[in-house]
């Protein structure tokens, strides 16, 4: 078949997994230092040379990354993978997520303190500042100079700023929903000039859809629009597929000419949970959609495939990822019993319903508002914003028990590809078990 037939694409890509951290945040589950290690050396092991692994933000309100400094001394010390990595002498760089100022400043003690630390760390605007303002706690400009001075700091210790620009395609904010494509280019100018070594062109709640992802990063290659900044290597593709979009955009993506994609393994991700185990932990505040679990990202082994299968070289050992996959499936999502009991026994001293009548929820949830009813009349909320609030906390934690006792795992896996295999495409006839 001729060229004239076939897509534009590129011949190869490069390739993020940010499971360890994006994964791992929306999961309302504690998941175990070990296994984050071993996650983070499977996915290093299988190909991938970026991978995103914690964050140093607030333990408080983000129990998940609590370990963020010994999980990284793990993986540098690691047996497994530290040969490998970038500091060590390797060409795998590692992320960290500092959202905040203080949260910059600790990962430079670390580095300080250890010799070694992360490669990249990343800080976040949105072009809706409705959204910016709840996801940071400050506005569009006092943000740009908070991170103006930690790209700074952090380039005196050798680390290099991720600048991500958040709801280019829309925003989860009422009343801001819609926003301009063109902000997004501008937002990416401000950072890159400012000194960020690329930018994370972000659909954080799966607004996007393919035209108009197509139509932005046509924009944001444009060298009448970027100047010098319009070279792909500058940006990388990070969308969420809240709404089944998410493989279509990234085919979208790599027709407009973008190579550098990140995906998480189960299309796991999201907002960082607001709950752990049954208990409240704030996270960055409610929710933005009703089914807080299904706003994960393009997941990473059904964009691997699906890349393979069109030719594109990803560097990554499919058998290899799709046995993480399954294993992450298996291990980390699924509940165990242990976990269970103590997610009743959490969930029922923090709503003050015995644990039998939680457990009856997996057959019938038709009374939850009136459960809810119950637990606001025992609690008796100070005023009429904290019974709103509180509504809002038990409503959710009720209807989180009903899928976790339904499912008994902490989240879907949406991987195609770990159940049916890869497709018989020519460029994966080696793969196919005949």
């Amino acid at each position: 078949m001729g060229d004239t037939h076939r897509f534009t694409l590129p011949t190869e890509v490069d390739l993020g997994d940010i499971t360890v951290r994006d994964g791992l945040q929306a999961l309302e589950h504690y998941v175990p230092l070990e296994d984050k290690v071993k996650l983070a050396e499977d996915l290093i092991l299988a190909g991938y040379k970026h991978v995103e692994v914690s964050n140093f933000g607030h333990p408080k309100f983000l129990p998940q990354f609590k370990d963020v400094e010994e999980l990284l001394t793990r993986l540098f010390n690691s047996e497994r993978v530290g040969s490998l990595l970038k500091q060590n002498g390797g060409d795998v760089t590692i992320c960290t997520i500092t959202i905040n100022e203080r949260a910059c400043d600790r990962a430079i003690e670390y580095k300080t303190k250890n010799g070694v630390g992360p490669d990249y760390i990343l800080q976040m605007v949105s072009t809706d500042e409705n959204h910016h303002k709840t996801n940071s706690g400050s506005s569009l400009d006092d943000y740009w100079k908070m991170s103006e001075r930690c790209i700074k700091k952090a380039a005196e210790v050798g680390i290099k700023m991720c600048g991500t620009v958040s709801t280019i395609w829309g925003s989860p904010m009422r009343g801001t929903r819609v926003t301009d494509l063109m902000k997004g280019v501008e937002f990416s100018k401000i950072y890159l000039e400012m000194g960020a070594d690329y930018i994370e062109q972000a659909d954080h709640d799966g607004s996007g859809d393919p035209a108009r992802v197509y139509e932005y990063f046509k924009m944001i290659t444009d060298p009448d629009l970027m100047g010098k900044w319009a070279d792909e290597k500058y940006h990388l593709v990070h969308c969420h597929t809240s709404r089944g979009m998410g493989l279509a955009c990234y085919l979208a993506a790599l027709q407009a000419g973008m190579t550098r994609f990140e995906t998480t393994i189960g299309g796991t991700g999201g907002q960082p949970a607001n709950t752990v185990d049954g208990i409240f932990t704030g996270g960055t505040g409610r929710y933005y959609h009703f089914e807080h679990l299904y706003s994960g990202l393009v997941d990473t082994e059904d964009f691997v495939v699906m890349c393979e299968a069109m030719g594109i070289k990803t560097g990554i050992d499919i058998p290899r990822l799709l046995d993480i996959g399954r294993w992450f499936r298996d291990n980390i999502l699924k509940i165990t019993t242990e976990g269970m009991t103590t997610l009743l026994g959490n969930a029922s001293a923090t709503t003050g319903l015995d644990v039998a009548t939680i457990q009856a929820l997996e057959e019938d949830d038709s009374n939850i508002p009136a459960l809810v009813d119950q637990i606001v009349a025992n609690k008796k909320p100070a005023d009429e914003q904290a019974e709103t609030r509180l509504r809002g906390n038990m409503e959710g934690m009720l209807r989180g028990m009903v899928n976790y006792l339904r499912w008994k795992a902490w989240g879907p896996h949406r991987s195609e590809s770990i159940i049916s295999d890869v497709p018989p495409s020519p460029f994966l006839a080696h793969l196919l078990d005949e």
